[in-house]
C-alpha cells in the first residue's frame, strides 16, 4: 500500500508505507529474531562435526588470590574461564599432597563460577608456600604465596582503622594542598598558567603509574574477563563519560550561564578525577592490611600522604582567577578528591579483586587523561599557546616532582 497526497499544482506525491505494514518496532528487531534462529539451526546442525573437533580445548584455572585467616589454613580463592567444567582433584603444597575441600563441597567448577579451595595446612611465617592444583586431567595450575602472614580478615575495627588511614591519607593530604589557594592568586596570569600546565602534568603522572599497575594487575586477571579489554573500556568509557560533561557545560557557558563558563567545572573534574585514581590507592592499602602486610601498608600510608598533597594545587589552580568559590566548595573538592580512598580501603580490605582494581585504575586513567586536555586549553589565555617554554618546562617539573614523591611508595 502507498499513500497519495495532491499537491497545489495538481500533481501527485506518492509516499511508500512499511513494507508489508508491518509496525516500526517490528522492522526494528526483525534482523535480531532471524539471526537468532539463525544461530539456533547453526548450532543444531553443527556444520564443523565432519571436520572433527581438533582435540578438547584446554582447562583454564586461576588463582587470583590466597588468603591465610590463621596459620593452620590456606585459602585459595580460584576462577574457572575455560568453557567446560574442570575438577580439582588434587593438592600440593611444598610439593606434598594435602588434603582439602572446596567451598560448597562440590570440587568440580562449572565455566566462569569461582570457588574458595580451604587446605588444612600448618605453615611457618615467612617461608614461602608453593600450593599446587591438580586438575582431573593431569592440567596443573601453581602459585606462589610470598612471605605468607595472617590475614586478619575484616572485623568493625578493621573497617574503622582503615577509614582513619583514609582521612590521612586522602581527604587531609589534598585539603593541605588546597591551602597554597591564596599563594596561587598572587600570581600573575603568566605563572598561573604555568601552575595549571604543572597540574596537567601531575595528572599525566597518575595516569602513566595508574597505567604501569593495571598491566601488572592483568596477569592476574581471569581470562574470562578479558582483562585487557576491561582495562580499554575503563578507559575509554571514563573519557566519553567526563567529555559528555564538559561538553554540557560547554553547551551551557554558549548560552550565557556564567556558573558553566567558570573555573569551578573544571576544577570539580579534576577533584572527580583525582579520586577515581585515589580509589585505586584505597584498593592497594586494603588489601596490605587483609593479608596481613601491615608494615607494608603502613609505608604506603606516609608515602601516599606525601604524594597526595601535590594534588591541591592542581584542584584549585582552575579557580584562582576572579570570585573566590565559597568555603564550601573547598571542602567538596577535598572529599571527592581523597574521599574514595576510604571506601577502595574497605573494598580491599575484603579481599583485593585484581579485575576490579584493573577497572578502577582504568576509570582513573580515562578521566584523567579528559582532564588533562580541559587544563591544557585553560593555560592556552589570550595567545592561545599552551606549549610556551615556562609551561612545557612546568610540565617537566610536575612530572618529575610526581616521581619524587612517588619514591616514597614504592622504595
Amino acid at each position: 500500500m502507498s499513500d497519495e497526497r495532491s499537491e497545489p499544482n495538481g500533481g501527485v506525491t506518492v509516499e511508500e508505507g512499511q513494507p508489508f505494514g508491518l509496525p516500526r518496532w517490528v522492522l526494528a528487531l526483525l534482523p535480531v529474531v532471524l539471526l537468532a534462529i539463525v544461530l539456533g539451526l547453526f548450532l543444531v546442525g553443527n556444520p564443523f562435526a565432519a571436520l572433527g573437533t581438533g582435540g578438547e580445548p584446554l582447562p583454564d584455572v586461576t588463582i587470583s588470590y590466597t588468603t591465610l585467616p590463621d596459620q593452620g589454613t590456606i585459602l585459595v580463592h580460584v576462577t574457572n574461564n575455560g568453557p567446560d567444567a574442570v575438577t580439582v582433584s588434587q593438592v600440593l603444597v611444598n610439593d606434598a599432597y594435602w588434603n582439602f575441600g572446596v567451598s560448597g563441597g562440590d570440587r568440580t567448577l562449572a565455566p566462569l563460577e569461582s570457588a574458595t579451595i580451604e587446605i588444612p595446612y600448618r605453615w611457618n611465617p615467612d617461608w614461602d608456600l608453593d600450593v599446587t592444583l591438580v586438575l582431573s586431567d593431569g592440567a596443573t595450575v601453581s602459585h606462589t604465596i610470598v612471605a605468607p602472614s595472617t590475614s586478619p580478615g575484616v572485623t568493625g575495627t578493621i573497617l574503622g582503622t582503615l577509614g582513619i588511614v583514609g582521612l590521612f591519607v586522602g581527604i587531609i593530604p589534598v585539603i593541605l594542598g588546597i591551602l597554597w589557594f591564596p599563594y596561587l592568586r598572587s600570581l600573575s596570569d603568566h605563572w598561573l598558567h604555568a601552575v595549571i600546565v604543572f597540574a596537567a602534568g601531575v595528572l599525566a603522572f597518575l595516569a602513566f603509574d595508574a597505567t604501569f599497575d593495571a598491566v601488572e594487575l592483568l596477569e592476574q586477571v581471569p581470562g574470562a574477563f578479558e582483562g585487557s579489554l576491561l582495562f580499554v573500556l575503563g578507559v575509554f568509557g571514563a573519557f566519553f563519560a567526563v567529555q559528555a560533561i564538559s561538553s554540557w557545560r560547554e553547551q551551557k557557558a554558549a548560552a550565557g550561564s556564567e556558573r558553566a563558563s567558570s573555573g569551578l567545572w573544571v576544577a570539580y573534574l579534576v577533584a572527580i578525577s583525582i579520586g577515581l585514581h585515589n580509589l585505586a590507592e584505597g584498593l592497594a592499602i586494603g588489601s596490605a592490611f587483609a593479608l596481613g602486610r601491615v608494615a607494608l601498608g603502613t609505608f604506603l600510608v606516609i608515602g601516599f600522604m606525601i604524594h597526595n598533597v601535590t594534588e591541591g594545587p592542581a584542584i584549585v589552580g582552575p579557580v584562582a582567577r576572579g570570585e573566590r568559590p565559597a568555603l564550601r566548595h573547598f571542602v567538596a573538592f577535598g572529599v571527592l578528591a581523597g574521599g574514595p580512598v576510604i571506601p577502595g580501603a574497605w573494598i580491599g580490605s575484603y579481599a583485593f579483586s585484581p579485575t576490579l582494581g584493573t577497572f578502577f585504575l582504568a576509570i582513573g586513567v580515562g578521566a584523567i587523561l579528559q582532564v588533562v586536555w580541559e587544563l591544557t586549553k585553560m593555560a592556552q589565555g589570550d595567545t592561545g599557546r599552551a606549549a610556551t617554554p615556562l609551561n612545557l618546562g612546568a610540565f617537566l617539573v610536575g612530572f618529575v616532582f610526581m616521581y619524587v614523591t612517588g619514591l616514597f611508595v614504592t622504595v
